[in-house]
This record gives C-alpha cells, structure tokens and sequence, in this order.
C-alpha cells in the first residue's frame, strides 16, 4: 500500500469513528458538519477551550449540554478530535483533510458530506473572524465566495465518471482553502528556541 492509500485509510476511520460516536448518541446532524465549524473556527484563528467545544459538540449534535458529563466516550473522543484537527491544520507536510467519507460511499453521500462540511467551516469562520473577514485579502474573500457558491451544491445530477474526478476536484480545492485561511488568521508559531526569556 502506498503512503496515499494508508492516509486514505486512516481518514476514511476517522470518518468511520465520528460517524458511530454521532449514531451511538442518535445525533440528528452530519459529523463532517461539526468537524467544517471547528476547522472554520481554529483556521479563523480562534481557539476553543474544553467546556465552549463540549457543548458545542452537543448543540451540534443536538444534545443535552450535560451528555459531554454523562457519557463515557464522548468527551475523550472529541477532546482527541480537536487536538488531532488542530495539529493537522499546524502541520507543515498540509496532510489536513476535511472529514468525508471515503469513495466506498455513494457519490451522493459524499457529496453531502462536503457540502455540509463546507457550511460547517463557513459558520465557525464567521463566528471567529466576524468583521475581520471584510479586511481579509482579496484571494481569502474570493475563495469565501467560492465556498458559499460549493455549499449550495446539490446531489440531483447523475453520477459519472466526470463528476466523479469534479467531487475530487473541489474536495482538493477546499482542503486547501481551508488550509489558505488557516495561514492567513494564524501566525506561525515560533520554534521553542527561539522564544524570549525572561531576565
């Protein structure tokens, strides 16, 4: 298996794992939603402490705020998700991927899947960077109105080969928008060396 085959396995997991969190809670929304809002917000260049995310986890998934206390597994698990999610997002190798279910589904699905990805990241967006993303470089403001015009995709035309590789096509392209944004709100972090000291 070549390294794109084991990262591809490894996200279509990933999808796997959030998918059975969100069908063990009887979530009514989509897990690539929840993980669009948190990529949004962190490539906005916001942070979430433990309490905020938790419930917005459960407002997502339309749950009780005291489910993140009551269930075992639902706080590990999506403290671990925004750890992984943020790291992604810092690496220099751009291995981030938006969470979306891998080509085993139906292109419908995945197509839904990335449009409510790209609705999620456009809400946390706007919640973290709000008035700054007026000020926002034009090929930031240009690929916002990209992303608005990609979540009002719909899954009503046939499949085919062609829209097959153009589902590719803007998957790609919104990885690395995503990854835009995130460069331009987030200052990169200094190596520990080079931090000032104290005298």
């Amino acid at each position: 298996m070549s390294e794109t085959d084991t990262s591809g396995a490894a996200r279509a997991a990933e999808f796997e794992r959030w998918a059975n969190v969100f069908t063990a809670h009887k979530a009514f929304s989509h897990p690539s939603e929840l993980h669009g809002v948190l990529c949004g917000r962190l490539a906005a260049g916001a942070r979430i402490n433990e309490p905020e995310w938790l419930t917005m986890v459960c407002e997502h998934m339309g749950l009780p705020e005291s489910a993140a206390d009551d269930s075992e597994d639902l706080a590990p698990f999506m403290n671990r998700a925004y750890e992984q999610t943020l790291e992604f997002l810092k690496s220099a190798d751009m291995s981030f991927h938006p969470l979306l279910p891998d080509d085993d589904y139906a292109i419908e699905q995945r197509l839904e899947a990335l449009v409510s990805w790209v609705r999620g990241f456009l809400e946390g967006m706007a919640l973290a960077a709000g008035e700054s993303l007026g000020q926002a470089p034009d090929e930031i403001r240009e690929l916002v109105e990209d992303l608005v015009a990609i979540s009002q995709l719909s899954d009503d035309e046939d499949a085919d080969d062609e829209s097959e590789q153009q589902l590719l096509e803007i998957t790609e392209y919104v990885r690395l928008g995503a990854l835009a944004v995130f460069t331009e709100f987030n200052a990169p972090e200094k190596p520990a060396s080079e931090s000032p000291t104290l005298h």
